[in-house]
Parts: C-alpha cells; sequence; structure tokens
C-alpha cells in the first residue's frame, strides 16, 4: 500500500480519496459500552457519507449552501461533515453544549437551511427557536435510538428525519445509478468556503471565521512532521473547535485510526487504545501530571526516592540533549564564552545521569508512560498555555509535547514544535509557508524582522501578525470586525508574543488580557498564573488588578492538594475549611517572589478564595481558556471587596 501523505487542494476530494487508499483500515472507532472499540473502514466510511450527500441533494441541499453539524466527537459527526463536503456545501460546527442564545444567533447569522443535531434533547433545544430561525426547513437526528414520534413538531416547523433514514434513502438512491456527488465533488474549487466556525471566544458574541478548503488543505500539505497508517489518535478536543478538526482531516489524509473518547473515560481509554499520538488541550496534562504526582506521593518511601531519582536523572539527559541539538531555549542571544560554559556544564550533567537514566527510565518511568498507554510518540498541545513544569515533566519522563500556536482565524496552526525543534517554552518554529512579523501595538512599528538589526529583532515583545495560505477569508457577514482583523494581508491575532534566538516562537500574553496598574506598570498575567498552578494546591486562578494600585487573584482550591496534606474540616466546602486560606497565601509568597523572577509589581497582594471550580461554557472556553470578562463580571462584588478589604491582603512584609 502506497502509504504517502494524501494531497488535494479540496477537502472533498481528499476525502473520497481517502476511501480508496486507505480502504478497509479502520478510519473511526467508537466506545463500546464494555469499553472496547468498534471501528469503521475508510471504505464504509466513504460510502456512506457519498449515500448521506446523495440524499441531501435530493432534498435540496445545494451548492455553497451551509449545514448546521451540533453535535459533539462520534463517528456520526465526521461521516455528516463528509457528506456535507460531498454535496459541495459549507457546514458550520458546533458542540452539543451550544446554548439557546447562540442558536438563536448562530443558525440565521449563517443562513442555515439544513441542520445536524446529536440527540433528542438538542433536537428540542432547535425546535423551539424555529420561529426565529425561519430559514430552517430540515432537522436530522445522529441519534440512531431516536425515533420520529418523540418529538412532535408543529406544522410550521422544520421537517425532522433521523439521519439513518436519510442514509438508506442515499443508499437506494446510488443503487438506481444517482451520482450527483460525484458531480458536486468535481466541481468544488479550492476557494469554496469548506466552513464557518464561530468562535467560542473569550469575549463578546461569536464570530463567524470563514475558511476555504484552500486554507485547510495548506495545513496537511505543510504538516511539518510524519504520521502515518500505523498511528493511532485518540480524540478528546471539541471536533468543532479548529484545533481538533484540522488534526481529524491531517488524520484522514495521512490514514491513522481515530478514536473517540471523553473525559469520563480518558484514563481507561489511554491504556485500552495506546495511542500514538493525540491533540490534546493543556488542561488535560495538568490533569495527568496531578494524578500521577499524587499517586507517586501516595506510593512507599522506596518508590518514591526511586521515581525522584528517575526524573533528575531524566531532566538532565534531556536537557543536555536540548542544548547540544539547539533546542534550548535563548532568550538573549549567547555570546561564545557563555556557550562554552553552558556545553561543558550539560556535557558533565549529561555523563554523571546518563547511566542512572538508562537504568531508571526501564525501571520506573517505562511504568509511568503507561499511564498515557505506553505507546505515545506525543501529544500535539494547543488551545492554551501548557503551564511550563507540566511542560518539562512530560518531556523529561519521554512523552513529546509538541505544543502549537494559533488561532480560529488560521485555521489554526502558525507554529508548532516537531520532534527535532522541541525548544521547551516556545510554540516551535514558524509553519511552512507562513510569515511571522512582531509588532510594536503602540505606535505599529515592525520590531521583527527588522534588517537594521543585527540580532534582526528577535527577543523583541510586540503583538504577532501573521501571514499566510492558511488565514481566514474574514468574518462571515461582519466588515468592521474583519477590517480590524485583517490589515493590509496581516491578522493581528492579539497575541504578545517574541522570536527566540534559535528562531522559535515565544508566546507572553494576550494584548486584552495586559493588565495596566495605578503606576502604569504593564502585567502579564499568564505567566503568573501558569507559576501559581504549579501548587498541588491550586486547581484553577485568574489574576485581577487592572487600575489597581496592585494585583490580586481569584483561586479556586484543588479538593484532592488540600485532601492530601489533610486540611481540616474536611466535611465544609474548600473556602471555608480552617486553614485553606493561610496555605494558599503561603503557596502565592512561594511561587511568586524575586526568587522566581518576578519584579515586585508582578506579585500578589490580595487574594479570594472560589468555592466552584470555572466550568467549560460558563467561565471557561471548550480548550478551558479563562473568559476573563465572565469571570471578572460574576465575582465583580468579590473582586471590589477583595481590593477594598485589608483582611483579604497579603501582608507585603512577609516577602
Amino acid at each position: 500500500m502506497d502509504t504517502r501523505r494524501l494531497s488535494s487542494p479540496d477537502l472533498a476530494s481528499l476525502f473520497r480519496e481517502a476511501g480508496s487508499r486507505w480502504g478497509d483500515l479502520p478510519a473511526f472507532s467508537t466506545r463500546r459500552p464494555d469499553g472496547s472499540f468498534a471501528s469503521v473502514s475508510y471504505r464504509t466510511w466513504s460510502a456512506e457519507a457519498l449515500s448521506l450527500a446523495e440524499s441531501l441533494i435530493s432534498r435540496g441541499v445545494g451548492a455553497r449552501d451551509h449545514v448546521a453539524l451540533l453535535a459533539d466527537n462520534r463517528y456520526e459527526w465526521i461521516l455528516a461533515d463528509a457528506a456535507v463536503q460531498f454535496c459541495g456545501a459549507a457546514d458550520v460546527p458546533r458542540g452539543a453544549d451550544i446554548t439557546p442564545a447562540e442558536i438563536a444567533h448562530i443558525l440565521p447569522h449563517a443562513g442555515v437551511e439544513v441542520a445536524f443535531v446529536e440527540n433528542a434533547a438538542l433536537l428540542e433545544r432547535v425546535t423551539a427557536l424555529s420561529d426565529r430561525i425561519p430559514s430552517l426547513r430540515l432537522v436530522i437526528v445522529m441519534d440512531p435510538s431516536w425515533q420520529v414520534r418523540n418529538i412532535p413538531t408543529g406544522p410550521a416547523g422544520p421537517e425532522i428525519a433521523p439521519l439513518h433514514v436519510l442514509k438508506e434513502e442515499g443508499m437506494r438512491l446510488r443503487k438506481e445509478g444517482g451520482r450527483a456527488a460525484e458531480a458536486r465533488i468535481s466541481a468544488v474549487r479550492p476557494s469554496d468556503l469548506f466552513t464557518i466556525i464561530y468562535t467560542s471566544g473569550t469575549t463578546g458574541t461569536p464570530k463567524g471565521v470563514r475558511l476555504t478548503h484552500a486554507a485547510i488543505a495548506s495545513q496537511v500539505r505543510n504538516l511539518p512532521f510524519d504520521l502515518g497508517p500505523s498511528d493511532r489518535a485518540l480524540s478528546i478536543m471539541p471536533v468543532w473547535h479548529s484545533f481538533e478538526r484540522v488534526f481529524e482531516v491531517i488524520s484522514i489524509a495521512c490514514g491513522l485510526e481515530t478514536c473517540y473518547t471523553s473525559l469520563r473515560t480518558l484514563g481507561e481509554d489511554l491504556r485500552t487504545v495506546r495511542p500514538t499520538i493525540m491533540a490534546s488541550a493543556p488542561r488535560l496534562w495538568e490533569g495527568l501530571h496531578h494524578r500521577i504526582l499524587t499517586g507517586i506521593a501516595k506510593a512507599p518511601p522506596p518508590r518514591r526516592i526511586l521515581f525522584g531519582m528517575a526524573l533528575r536523572a531524566a531532566h538532565a539527559v534531556r536537557t543536555a540533549g536540548s542544548f547540544f541539538h539547539g533546542n534550548e531555549i535563548d532568550l538573549t542571544g549567547r555570546t561564545f564564552p557563555s556557550r562554552l560554559v553552558m556545553a561543558l556544564r550539560h556535557a558533565g550533567s549529561w555523563l554523571l545521569a546518563i547511566l542512572p537514566h538508562m537504568v531508571l527510565d526501564a525501571l520506573v518511568l517505562r511504568k509511568v508512560r503507561e499511564a498515557v498507554g505506553g505507546r505515545m510518540r506525543g501529544t500535539i498541545s494547543g488551545g492554551g498555555a501548557l503551564p511550563p513544569h507540566v511542560d518539562a515533566f512530560f518531556n523529561d519522563i519521554g512523552v513529546p509535547v509538541l505544543e502549537g500556536y494559533g488561532l480560529t482565524e488560521s485555521c489554526p496552526v502558525l507554529a508548532v514544535r516537531t520532534w527535532e525543534r522541541l525548544v521547551i517554552g516556545t510554540v516551535g518554529p514558524v509553519f511552512p509557508e507562513t510569515a511571522i512579523r512582531i509588532v510594536d501595538p503602540s505606535t505599529g512599528i515592525t520590531l521583527f524582522p527588522d534588517p537594521s538589526r543585527t540580532d534582526g529583532g528577535r527577543g523583541l515583545r510586540g503583538e504577532i501578525h501573521a501571514s499566510g495560505p492558511q488565514v481566514m477569508e474574514g468574518y462571515h457577514r461582519d466588515p468592521e470586525g474583519t477590517a480590524r482583523t485583517l490589515r493590509d494581508g496581516w491578522l493581528a491575532t492579539g497575541d504578545i508574543g517574541l522570536m527566540t534566538f534559535n528562531d522559535c516562537l515565544r508566546i507572553v500574553g494576550r494584548c486584552k488580557e495586559t493588565i495596566v496598574l495605578l503606576g502604569g506598570e504593564n502585567v502579564e498575567p499568564l505567566p503568573i498564573e501558569s507559576k501559581l498552578l504549579e501548587s498541588p494546591l491550586i486547581d484553577q486562578c485568574m489574576v485581577v488588578g487592572q487600575d489597581r494600585k496592585h494585583l490580586g487573584v481569584l483561586v479556586v482550591p484543588s479538593a484532592a492538594g488540600l485532601s492530601a496534606i489533610g486540611t481540616e474540616d474536611a466535611g465544609l466546602p474548600l473556602a471555608g475549611r480552617h486553614g485553606v486560606r493561610e496555605l494558599i497565601l503561603r503557596e502565592i509568597h512561594r511561587l511568586v517572589c524575586a526568587a522566581t523572577g518576578f519584579k515586585p509589581f508582578e506579585r500578589i497582594s490580595a487574594v479570594e478564595i472560589l468555592e466552584n471550580p470555572f466550568e467549560v461554557g460558563a467561565e471557561l472556553t471548550p480548550t478551558y481558556k479563562l473568559r476573563r470578562h465572565v469571570i471578572a463580571g460574576k465575582y465583580a462584588g468579590r473582586i471590589e471587596a477583595m481590593f477594598g478589604g485589608s483582611h483579604h491582603g497579603v501582608e507585603r512584609g512577609s516577602r
């Protein structure tokens, strides 16, 4: 079998070719109730998608129509997605947790006439709003157990049909010689719209990002590392999100098997599926890191000592290897003498650690890697910043983390680490065919690349602008928003970053997240929050302090962390337990201080302990980013009291 990556200027042709190229190889696998996985081959998926497309075309779905896909990760989602592309149409995806307000905004705004929904609950949510979606004429239910009689619909409402009925209808049409889908596929152009993804967003109303076939195809074409049919992916990120969406397109192009999992069954599924690669959000690895360390903390003393020795030896070997391969982050531009000193130091530590590492890796770390299945070649982490200590931990134990960076507006990858260019502290080198510039957000002057400087502008912080084939057409029906974001062919990301001296992109923060204190100091909250999350006692946090004299932080304590150290009043809510505030304050003092590299104005002077965690769909986006405006609004009174009440303060003298 030819195992080369498929390449096509449009995704409809790529999906169809995957059915013939990869044939009977497993394409998508769904978890059975007993924990095993049932697979569907590429040939079956492609044939079923063609049948479904034939039915959709017969029911009036036109080329370049917009079809909603409202569901979470499942085989029927990727089946419907392929069918929509085979119709020459574009999809408008969103998760099953879509709110009534989002339905009422997105479906009419996108001009949706046909919508796929996951289940009866979502069907009821959509049909209840049908009077506000006048264009909607057909709703298709994915859940195979759903029956038409379950939910009545009025005579003025949309037609409702089960997906399996349409699929069977399409099979009959094709047996009778129907080949409308093939004609539509051959008419798809690279410049045609592939999808409109409405951003979940950390601020404001969702915007519809228009991404073409050519934009997505460029991500497949420029993938800077090899994947193939021998790889197996575990899918947990929301499939409607651009990161997971493009990863699944890449998986199809490379012939991977994609297995669908959930947070509830992730631990078991990692051991069952034994994936070699997966796309993931930082939160997943934070949780796994915490579980591993919690398990080690409960182990007998000899095992804890061996683990500590194994981790130190692995860290020494990994950092030495990174240095000698040019993969240790360089923010200043090292001189020859400094490089020589570092080389001697790393060579010495490598010589001391290599033999213990080889022994302890086999005895200790190999068993730790079994927590992620034991075959993981790497994870591609995106959708948010990975805390540095979690990043270093997994790379040290032998699970490479290929952190990447991008936006929905760049579908999404602008930079990503590879196995050869794995520079911790960065999101890797710039993606092929992509140009990056660093711009002073106040003056608009380009800081990097700057040919007039000997260093080219490396190490200078500013707003990241990007240009390349993956950049969106614009926002759907929003010319003003498009004009603010796309300027002279450059996408203004709103992120603050810099180019390192070993030519990797480093993300520092967000333009809009920058906190300006009363003294005029600009503070990026992300590095502070990442540092605080190193504490086993802190589960979530958000730094605040706009227009204040000093910074404060909202903290959600870790129930597991507090239980591990045996806090008093264990039956009470976390915020009300005796001694919790003092423990959290002690952690803040320890982590954010001069010794850890923080300036005086970056240190925390007020804290508020929250009872309830931040939840996806409320305070968090689907990729676990903080929705800062939501959190600030929800806890406005407590933030005000935190800064106004002296009993909440962290005593300055204790620093």
